[in-house]
C-alpha cells in the first residue's frame, strides 16, 4: 500500500473518530489541600457503576474500537501476532520442588491459560502430568491460577483461581496422585491488592492461609484491606478456620507465606504497602504462635528456609543488600549473622540447596548467580551467558540447582549446575523460538540524566539499520517498586523489527537495576528522577540519530502509566505517539481507592504536605493544558482492574480530548471483563495487534 493511499485512509479514520467521540462535559469539584484548591473538571468520571459513566466510556470504547479496526494493516498485523504466540512451543515458570516431584505453572500455546503440571523428572517431558487447567473448567479462558502451594510431601496441592482479571481467588485443593479435587473451597484468599498466600502444616492436614474481611466483618470500604492469617483444616468449612495472627499488622500489610522443608517452622513476610517495607513473624509448628523477628526498620526483606536456619536477605545499612543466617530455634534478630555482605551488585534472591546458597545479583540488567556454603564460604559462580537474566531457581538435590534463563534473543530454557560444573547441563524443558532472532543487535549505552545520573539504555533493532533519524522507534520505562528491566525474550517484537522498526528499553531509576539506593532514588519525593531519566533517554536516541520527534514513540503501563502520564504533559514534543495501559494518573485521587492505599508507601499521600507539593507538581492528569499540541495516545484499560481504578484512564481522557489542538486522536481502549493481568491469550494478543497498528499509522509505517 502506498504511502499516499494510507495518509488518506487514515484521515478518513480519524475523522470518524473525532465524529464519534462522546466528549465528556466538565463538572468542576474543587479540593482544598492546605492552602491549595485544586479543580477536577471530571469527578463524575470516577464512578465506573453510573449507567451515565459507563455510557460515555462504551461510546469511547466504540469509537477507539473503529479506529483501530478500520486501519489497513491491522488484519495483517494480528495474523502475524498469532502466528508468533499460538505455536506450540510451551514454557515453564514458578517451579517448586516437593516431595520428589517437580510443580511448575506451563503455558502451552495455544492454550488460553497457563496450567499447573507436576513431573518427576527435568530431563524426560513424557513424565509430565497436568494437575490444574483452568482451560478446561472454564472455556472462555477467564478463570486463571493466581498461585499454587503444594504440601511438604508433595502428596497435596492448593491452588487459588479467580476469572475476569478481578484477582479475586479461592483456594481449592487437588491429591497429586491420583489428580482428585478435594471438597475444600477458601474464598477471599487471594486480592489484587494485596495478594494472598499459603503454608502448609507438618503432615498436609491444613495450611495456615491469608483471609481478607468476610461481609459484615468490616464496612464494604474495608474489605480489600486488613488481611490477616488464619488456619485451615482439610475437609472442613473455611467458615470455621482459626484465626492465629494479624489484628497488630497495619492496614494495608500484604502477606506473604511459607514453611520450612522439614514443616517445623512458618515464616509470615509482612509488606506495608507497596513501597517496599517487610517486617518478618516465625512461628514454630509445634504450637503454632508466631514472634516478631524483624521490624520495618530492620530492613529485613526476604527470607527463605534451608537444612538447619532461616536465609534473610536485609538492605540495613546496605543498600545492595547482605544475607544473613539465623538457627533455628532462635530468639532474636541479634542472632543472626552475616555471611554474604554487601558488594558492588544488588542482591535480588536466593534460592538454599542442601548445604549451600545461590545467590542472584544484578547489575543494570544482567544476572550474576553466585554459590556460597550454608557458612558463606565462596563456591564458585554458575557460567550462565552475558546478557541473562535467571528468573528463578530450585533445588534439585545433591546442592544442585535448576534455573531459568532468558536473553533477548533467546526464549526461557531450565537449564541444571551442580558445583565445580564449568557448563550448564541440560534439561527437557526448553522454549523454542517461533523464528529466528539471529538478525537482531543488542547494543548497550547510556545517558545522562537531568542530575548527571547515568541511566542505562538498551537498544534493539535489526543489523545494518539505517541511523538517519528515520527510523519507527518505541521506547519502553516503568521505574518503580524496586523492579528492575531485565533480558528477556519477546516473540511479537519480530512484528516491529520486521517493518525497520527500532525497540529501546530504559533502566530507569524507581527500579532495582542498581540495588536499594536505585529505587529509594525514584520514589516518593524523588519521582521526577524517573520521569528526567526517561526524557534522557529518549533524548539521546534522537540526539544520536536513532529516530526523531516524528518517528518516536513511547509505552509503559500501570506504574508506568505515570511515566507516560508526565511525557505527555512534560514533553509532548518529543513524542509522536503514546501507548499507555492500566496506567495511573491523577496522583492526588489515587490513594481514594482501596489499591491506592497500597501505594502511599511508594509515592506518598497528600496528607503529607512535602508529598503533596512532590505529587501535584508532576501529577500527569493536573498538568494537561488547554491549547497544546499533545501526541496521539492510545489508553488501554481493563473494567476489571483491582489494581489500577480505570477511572485514571477514563480522566486522562477526557482531559486530554477537551485539550489537544494536535488533531491527533486519543483513544481510549476500555475492554469489558479483563483486569490487571491474567487476561487469556485471544485478548493479549487482539491488545497486542491494536498496539502495534496503532504505532505503524501514527509513525507513518508503510507496513509490508
Amino acid at each position: 500500500m502506498g504511502r499516499s493511499l494510507l495518509s488518506s485512509l487514515l484521515i478518513a479514520v480519524v475523522a470518524f473518530t473525532a465524529a464519534a467521540l462522546q466528549v465528556a462535559p466538565k463538572r468542576p469539584v474543587t479540593d482544598r489541600y492546605g492552602k491549595v484548591k485544586v479543580q477536577d473538571d471530571y469527578r463524575w468520571l470516577e464512578n465506573g457503576n453510573d449507567p451515565t459513566v459507563q455510557a460515555w466510556s462504551d461510546s469511547q470504547s466504540a469509537a477507539a474500537r473503529s479506529f483501530l479496526d478500520r486501519l489497513p494493516m491491522r488484519p495483517a498485523v494480528l495474523r502475524q501476532v498469532e502466528s508468533l504466540t499460538q505455536q506450540p512451543s510451551p514454557s515453564w515458570f514458578n517451579m517448586r520442588h516437593v516431595g520428589g516431584v517437580y510443580f511448575a505453572l506451563k503455558n502451552d500455546p495455544p492454550k488460553q491459560q497457563r496450567l499447573l503440571v507436576a513431573m518427576r523428572s527435568l530431563a524426560a517431558p513424557t513424565g509430565e502430568r497436568v494437575l490444574v487447567n483452568p482451560n478446561a473448567m472454564d472455556p472462555s479462558g477467564a478463570t486463571t491460577i493466581d498461585f499454587y502451594v503444594p504440601s511438604r510431601d508433595g502428596s497435596k496441592v492448593a491452588v487459588s483461581l479467580s476469572k475476569g482479571g478481578t484477582e479475586s481467588g479461592t483456594i481449592y485443593v487437588w491429591e497429586v496422585q491420583t489428580g482428585r479435587k478435594l471438597g475444600d473451597e477458601v474464598p477471599r484468599v487471594n486480592g489484587g491488592t494485596a495478594g494472598g498466600s499459603v503454608a502448609w502444616n507438618t503432615d498436609g492436614t491444613g495450611f495456615w492461609r491469608t483471609r481478607y474481611p468476610s461481609p459484615g466483618e468490616r464496612p464494604e470500604a474495608d474489605r480489600s484491606f486488613f488481611q490477616q492469617i488464619y488456619f485451615h483444616k482439610i475437609g472442613t468449612s473455611p467458615d470455621t478456620d482459626r484465626y492465629v495472627i494479624g489484628k497488630e499488622f497495619p492496614r494495608i500489610a500484604e502477606i506473604q507465606l511459607q514453611s520450612s522443608e522439614d514443616g517445623k517452622w512458618v515464616l509470615a513476610d509482612v509488606l506495608n504497602g507497596d513501597g517496599g517495607d517487610h517486617m518478618m513473624w516465625l512461628a514454630s509448628q509445634a504450637d503454632g504462635a508466631f514472634h516478631q523477628l524483624s521490624t520495618f526498620e530492620d530492613r529485613v526483606v526476604g527470607g527463605g528456609f534451608g537444612r538447619r536456619a532461616l536465609y534473610l536477605l536485609s538492605r540495613k545499612n546496605a543498600p545492595n543488600g547482605k544475607v544473613l543466617r539465623f538457627a533455628l530455634p532462635g530468639k532474636s534478630l541479634d542472632h543472626a549473622t552475616v555471611i554474604v555482605p554487601e558488594g558492588t551488585a544488588g542482591i535480588e534472591w536466593f534460592t538454599p540447596s542442601e548445604d549451600l546458597l545461590y545467590v542472584e545479583e544484578i547489575v543494570g540488567g544482567p544476572s550474576h548467580v553466585r554459590v556460597f556454603s550454608s557458612e558463606g564460604q565462596a563456591r564458585g559462580t554458575v557460567p550462565i551467558p552475558d546478557e541473562s537474566t535467571v528468573d528463578e531457581a530450585v533445588e534439585t538435590g545433591g546442592g544442585g540447582a535448576a534455573l531459568i534463563i532468558e536473553q533477548w534473543s533467546a526464549p526461557p530454557k531450565w537449564q541444571t549446575y551442580f558445583p565445580g560444573q564449568k557448563a550448564l547441563g541440560p534439561t527437557a524443558l526448553v522454549t523454542t523460538a517461533p523464528t529466528s532472532f539471529a538478525d537482531m543487535e543488542v547494543r548497550s549505552v547510556s545517558a545522562t540524566s537531568k542530575d548527571g545520573t547515568r541511566v542505562p539504555l538498551t537498544i534493539l533493532m535489526r543489523k545494518g539499520t539505517r541511523l538517519d533519524g528515520t527510523a519507527p522507534t518505541v521506547i519502553y520505562g516503568y521505574g518503580g517498586y524496586g523492579i528492575s528491566q531485565r533480558p528477556g525474550f519477546s516473540p511479537t517484537l519480530r512484528v516491529w523489527l520486521d517493518q525497520g522498526g527500532i525497540y529501546a528499553e530504559t533502566h530507569i531509576r524507581g527500579g532495582g537495576e542498581f540495588g536499594d539506593a536505585w529505587h529509594e532514588g525514584g520514589k516518593l519525593t524523588k519521582k521526577q528522577n524517573v520521569f528526567d531519566d526517561f526524557y534522557a533517554c529518549a533524548r539521546w536516541l534522537v540526539d544520536n540519530h536513532y529516530t526523531s520527534p516524528a518517528h518516536l514513540a513511547c509505552r509503559g503501563g500501570s506504574n508506568g502509566g505515570i511515566l507516560m502520564g508526565a511525557m505527555i504533559t512534560q514533553h509532548p514534543e518529543l513524542f509522536r505517539a503514546v501507548v499507555s495501559s492500566v496506567g495511573i494518573y491523577d496522583m492526588l485521587r489515587s490513594e481514594a481507592g482501596p489499591n491506592g492505599q497500597f501505594n502511599i508507601t511508594e509515592y506518598g499521600t497528600v496528607k503529607d504536605p512535602a508529598q503533596f507539593a512532590a505529587l501535584y507538581a508532576y501529577s500527569p492528569y493536573h498538568h494537561v493544558v488547554r491549547g497544546t499540541h499533545y501526541p496521539a495516545v492510545l489508553f488501554a484499560t481493563g473494567s476489571n482492574d483491582p489494581r489500577v481504578d480505570p477511572m485514571h484512564s477514563r480522566k486522562m481522557t477526557a482531559a486530554l480530548q477537551a485539550a489537544s489542538t494536535s488533531g491527533l486522536p486519543v483513544l481510549l481502549r476500555a475492554e469489558k471483563g479483563t483486569g490487571h493481568i491474567g487476561s487469556p491469550l485471544k485478548a493479549r494478543n487482539e491488545l497486542t495487534a491494536d498496539v502495534f497498528s496503532f504505532l505503524f499509522a501514527e509513525l507513518g509505517v508503510e507496513f509490508r
